[in-house]
């Protein structure tokens, strides 16, 4: 970025009257807030369900009906908060900061109550119980995620910074990540079942340790872009949704995130048959999560420079076509073991980590253009659209993961599948990703209009545009 376009970047941080420049606080202070979201999302998302069958006796497909219920609603709930907080006028210490503190904590303690097992209850009950709770639970999830990532747009303005923002979110993910799944096993079950006193007291414990996270983000970080008085929102629906329709870079992100969260989700699942029954090897599934956690931090200290030189559209394509020619690569490969298997696929998770890292910076560019196009500064809007679609994906994916299992031939009744289901777990596996991955980096190459050139130019001319309506 040239030093008069940087200026004119700078020049936007300080909107808000606030002196302290943008800097490692903001970006611990933001990596706190996912950090906090993750400890009780991913117990949810690893554990729910065995707590669900296990100890209130629900069968594991009411289960996975209620789980897509209910993220089709948290869909909707994101979009009808972000909606709402961009009708509201930002307070003393911001405009989504307050809140992350308001609601935080009933957040928390609706997630504990999630856990509580009442004895000789009623199948019905139990039922009745695990639907209100979990929809409560997600509701209020909406209620702090939103302007969680809504924020990330207003704590700075330049583009290279926001990707640091959006590396250190995924770093605090992860780190969540390794505490569920390394900790979690360890206070939630005894003598390999699932124990209801350890699973609420492990719901104590991490609910304890998301607030603390939720109240370092709300102390670190620090809002410092807002919009003109005469640039606020006023209600106009109609004026949004022409915006939103226009946002060709909001509609090729959303697009892609959505075939991401699908495809990741599907490989998740897909992994554990893969290991367990072409491979023969299930506990070699630790290894395939601890690796995947090491290539993002070996990743994330490389993600700023080449972002700087390169762009993050070009950085995050790239890191795509080599997750896609590696998953090729193990395709036409079938006979390896599991250990050779993973050594190679360690580069294809190397590769679509760069993606990771980079799409909460996506979001913030495309909130931007927003802005760009209708004079309005609707974050919590447009991060709550991005929301939904990751939703729908994660609803999607849901039952996709299960059919697909299925459409091979997969039989559990049978100690050992046969060879033509094993052969299609394994193209599963390894050649739809590679087609998936194929066809994120078409969308990003050449449909995602946002290259480096005309994100700093953006940068520019929101600024200039901001400037003259003072």
């Amino acid at each position: 970025m040239g030093q008069a376009a940087r200026k004119l970047v700078e020049e936007t941080g300080a909107t808000n009257g606030v002196s302290r420049k943008f800097g490692m606080r903001d970006k611990f202070g933001y990596m706190f807030g996912d950090f906090g979201n993750d400890f009780f999302f991913l117990l949810v998302a690893s554990f729910l369900m065995v707590y669900y069958t296990d100890v209130f006796h629900i069968s594991a497909g009411t289960v996975g009906m209620l789980f897509l219920v209910a993220r089709l609603w948290d869909a909707v709930a994101d979009v009808t908060w972000g909606r709402f907080i961009d009708t509201r006028k930002p307070g003393k210490h911001g405009k989504f900061k307050p809140w992350i503190f308001r609601m935080s904590f009933p957040l928390v303690i609706s997630g504990v109550l999630m856990f509580v097992h009442i004895p000789g209850m009623s199948e019905g009950f139990y039922l009745a119980y695990a639907f209100v709770s979990y929809i409560i639970w997600g509701t209020l999830y909406s209620t702090v995620n939103i302007p969680y990532g809504s924020m990330a747009s207003v704590i700075t303005s330049d583009p290279v910074e926001r990707t640091t923002l959006s590396t250190f979110r995924t770093m605090g993910a992860n780190l969540a990540g390794l505490i569920i799944n390394v900790v979690g096993p360890l206070i939630l079950f005894v003598n390999n079942k699932a124990d209801s006193d350890r699973f609420l007291m492990g719901a104590i414990i991490f609910g304890i340790l998301s607030l603390s996270c939720y109240m370092a983000c709300y102390k670190l970080s620090t809002e410092r872009i807002v919009a003109h008085e005469g640039d606020k929102p006023k209600g106009n629906l109609g004026k949004t949704l022409k915006g939103l329709l226009k946002n060709k870079p909001l509609l090729w992100i959303l697009i892609a995130s959505l075939i991401f969260m699908v495809n990741s989700m599907l490989i998740g699942a897909v992994n554990v048959y893969l290991f367990k029954d072409y491979f023969s090897n299930a506990k070699a599934l630790s290894l395939v999560g601890l690796f995947q956690t090491a290539t993002v931090f070996i990743a994330i200290p490389m993600v700023r420079p080449l972002v700087a030189k390169f762009g993050k559209k070009e950085t995050a394509a790239a890191g795509l076509l080599l997750s896609a020619v590696v998953y090729a690569l193990l395709y036409f490969l079938p006979n390896m073991n599991a250990t050779q298997f993973i050594g190679v696929l360690t580069v294809a998770m190397f590769g679509y980590a760069f993606f990771s890292l980079v799409v909460w910076a996506f979001v913030t560019d495309v909130i931007d253009y927003h802005e760009y196009l209708t004079g309005l500064r609707e974050d919590g809007t447009v991060y709550s659209i991005y929301s939904f679609a990751r939703k729908v994906g994660q609803a999607i994916a849901g039952g996709v993961g299960g059919l697909a299992i299925a459409a091979v031939g997969y039989d559990s009744t049978r100690e050992v599948q046969t060879q033509g289901a094993l052969n299609g777990i394994h193209s599963l596996a390894t050649l739809f990703p590679a087609a998936v991955f194929l066809v994120i980096f078409l969308i990003l190459v050449f449909l995602y209009p946002l290259s480096k050139k005309r994100t700093l130019q953006l940068a520019v001319d929101l600024a200039e545009k901001r400037k003259a309506s003072n």
